[in-house]
């Protein structure tokens, strides 16, 4: 069994959503996106942002 989280770098959320990854910057300032943030780069943990689809997800 693997107990590693797994990331994504902004740079791979902005591409998999195509979206800017400004828009990602702000998701993250903004509070609606949680992430670490290592040296210079974000990294968001895979669990937050399957959490975060559903939370924007239209019904």
């Amino acid at each position: 069994m693997n107990n590693e989280k797994e990331f994504y770098r902004a740079e791979d959320l902005a591409e998999k959503l195509d979206v800017n990854i400004m828009t990602i910057y702000r998701y993250i300032k903004a509070g609606r996106l949680k992430a670490y943030k290592i040296g210079k780069e974000y990294r968001i943990d895979k669990k937050e942002f399957t959490g975060f689809l559903k939370k924007v997800k239209t019904k």
